[in-house]
């Protein structure tokens, strides 16, 4: 709020007790005519200021962002409103009774009304704030928040009233720009996926004043449009939408206006309005919101691109089913050929001919191994008779028994031998160990004449025994007779 000039210059003229003189002038010409004290105190010059202040800005507005915002336990609220040129300290008591009082957080931008005043202890001047109001985008926030509450609050978002999209839509309207991109982006997506589909465009500003009056005569036009054509070719949706922009681009769509045109719309509509991220109030009336116009148009045909996928895959499979029937067919089919030539008369007779010579050799080599075999058991049967033949028999036999004899005759040979020589060896042992070796070293032998029996005692003779002694080369007899000394005998 600019200030008078009055009041502008009594302000300055309290802080210029000593001014600069004026080029080309005395110093007794730049005196001040006004009458002020030489010397101020603090306090009364802060009291003047406050009064002044106070008395000339009351109930200003002033706009700017918020920023080093600090809540006190006691209630009331301190933070700075700042520009690109300056900024303003200001106060929000807990007494105060405001609106928006939660929008206060650092970098929200808004519009305060207050009273400029000045804090006498730090000699600060101040807004006490006594109302908020959103300021750009936040009152367009605002309002569309409150938008939103009222048409939830009548029930214009509920999913029970959502109607069903046709899955396979023929004919369409477009409420878009006719200029704009986002109707280039959905006449590209219709001519990929179904070229077919029909198009009607009512074309309407999408921005800037009076655009939100003409969305919804262009959403009303298009049921008109329906509504006059013979049942089954009019439209079956209506697509209402537009490219990304800023909250104030977008903001048509926000309006109520279009709000009750789609809500009241016979046919159903589909709202594609900006980027994936933005959200309007046409986007939660309508049957359907899509997160981009080229996502619209790809929903609106996805029943379609399903129907001719499934025609192409069933095509595909057919065109398979049936190569494969002709593949088992020409399959089959060549082995009837094969099964036919196989039976051929000329054909069952050539085998039979070969069959007959095969057997013919087969017969012939059966009956060389049948005459080989017999022949083998022949000579094995001669051969044995020839072993077993009585002639063979006793010839062996005899041979046999010579060879016996010849063998009893050569054992009985060496037996007489062997004995011979044992005997030999005894006799050896009997002449070395036998009296006449004991009798040639001069030793003799005496018997009794008449009995043989050896004396070895003058007590085995008797006087008158005949007795015979044998020494080395011969025996010689004697008689015994007795001695003179009595019992004693003697030979002569």
């Amino acid at each position: 709020m600019p200030r008078k000039q009055s009041n502008q210059w009594e302000f300055e003229d309290l802080f210029s007790a000593n001014p600069e003189p004026e080029p080309g002038t005395t110093p007794e010409e730049e005196a001040p005519k006004v009458s002020v004290p030489p010397v101020w105190s603090v306090g009364a010059l802060t009291r003047q200021i406050r009064t002044l202040l106070e008395g000339e800005f009351k109930l200003v507005k002033v706009s700017g962002e918020v920023s080093n915002f600090r809540a006190q336990a006691s209630g009331h609220c301190y933070f700075t409103l700042k520009d690109g040129d300056a900024q303003l300290s200001c106060v929000l008591f807990r007494g105060e009774h405001v609106s928006h009082r939660e929008q206060l957080e650092h970098g929200v931008k808004l519009i305060l009304r207050g009273d400029v005043s000045v804090y006498m202890p730090r000699g600060q001047y101040q807004l006490i704030v006594r109302g908020i109001e959103m300021d750009g985008v936040g009152a367009l926030q605002l309002a569309f928040e409150r938008l939103k509450q009222k048409l939830k609050a009548e029930g214009l978002f509920e999913e029970d009233r959502k109607r069903p999209l046709p899955e396979r839509p023929s004919r369409i309207g477009v409420v878009t720009s006719p200029t704009g991109a986002a109707l280039r982006d959905v006449a590209h997506v219709l001519e990929r996926r179904h070229p077919g589909l029909q198009v009607v465009v009512a074309g309407c500003r999408v921005q800037g004043q009076g655009a939100a009056e003409e969305i919804a005569a262009s959403i009303r036009s298009l049921n008109q449009f329906h509504a006059s054509k013979p049942r089954g070719q009019g439209l079956d949706l209506i697509l209402v939408t537009r490219g990304g922009g800023s909250l104030e681009d977008l903001w048509a769509f926000n309006e109520e206006v279009v709000a009750r045109a789609i809500a009241g719309s016979e046919l159903p509509v589909v709202s594609a309005v900006g980027h994936e991220i933005d959200f309007t109030i046409s986007d939660f009336v309508a049957d359907h919101r899509a997160a981009t116009p080229s996502a619209a148009a790809e929903w609106i045909t996805e029943s379609i691109m399903t129907a001719r996928t499934f025609l192409e895959t069933a095509t595909h499979r057919m065109e398979s089913e049936l190569q494969d029937f002709l593949e088992r067919a020409h399959f089959h089919l060549s082995q009837h050929q094969k099964r036919l030539d196989y039976l051929h008369p000329q054909r069952v007779i050539e085998r039979h001919a070969q069959r007959v010579d095969d057997a013919g050799e087969s017969v012939a080599r059966m009956t060389r191994l049948l005459l080989e075999r017999l022949g083998d058991r022949f000579e094995r049967i001669r051969d044995r008779l020839g072993a077993v033949h009585p002639e063979r028999r006793i010839s062996e036999e005899r041979l046999r028994f010579d060879r016996s004899g010849e063998q009893f005759v050569s054992i009985l040979k060496a037996s007489m031998e062997k004995k011979r020589t044992r005997l030999q060896q005894a006799k050896s042992q009997l002449q070395l160990l036998g009296p006449m070796q004991v009798l040639g070293r001069g030793y003799s032998i005496t018997q009794l004449a008449d009995s043989d029996e050896l004396v070895r005692s003058v007590r085995d003779v008797k006087s008158g025994s005949v007795i015979v002694t044998r020494l080395s080369d011969g025996e010689f007899t004697s008689s015994v007779e007795a001695s003179q000394k009595g019992s004693d005998v003697s030979a002569r």
